[in-house]
């Protein structure tokens, strides 16, 4: 029979009422759990509210939303990691999607994207180690009239080639 934990860090993590760390952002998240009574059916709002509070999921949040709402931590993984729009990573400075739906990539959205993790060095769903470009790929766009197209800091821009990507990334890798 093990005995119980004693350490206090290891109860605030599946503490209801403490949030992982005394960050303000954490009232808001707060806010809207309890505007929705606490229930689990509130977890995808819940995801919404702590990535726009911070940006992303990371584990602790993921921990505190999965003991607030009762919902199993499989559960809340399951959500965060389907969904394209949560990330469990920090994204970057600046943020490309290219589309890789049927018209994009018969019109060349491949060569685009490799271009930027050429030029970026990085992979779909990762950010670049200087932490200025995430990197991320999406089914379709609804622009298909535009393909290839892509979304460069949540501007569209369409009808893409190689050079043009590359001249963009290479200008926000050169920010300082």
């Amino acid at each position: 029979m093990r005995e119980p934990v004693s350490d206090p860090a290891m109860h605030r993590e599946t503490d209801t009422k403490i949030p992982p760390s005394d960050d303000k952002r954490w009232k808001l998240v707060q806010t809207r759990m309890r505007l929705h009574g606490f229930k689990p059916s509130a977890l995808i709002e819940t995801l919404h509210s702590v990535q726009e509070a911070f940006g992303y999921l990371e584990k602790s949040s993921l921990l505190y939303v999965a003991a607030a709402l009762r919902v199993p931590l499989s559960r809340v993984y399951a959500v965060a990691t389907f969904y394209h729009f949560f990330t469990l990573n920090p994204k970057g400075k600046h943020i490309c999607v290219i589309c890789m739906g049927t018209a994009c990539y018969i019109r060349g959205a491949k060569n685009l994207l490799t271009d930027i993790e050429q030029t970026a060095n990085t992979l779909p769903g990762g950010t670049s180690a200087d932490g200025k470009i995430s990197l991320l790929t999406a089914r379709c766009l609804g622009s298909c009239g535009l393909a290839p197209n892509a979304v460069f800091d949540g501007q569209v821009a369409g009808r893409l080639t190689p050079s043009e990507v590359h001249e963009r990334v290479q200008r926000w890798q050169h920010e300082s």
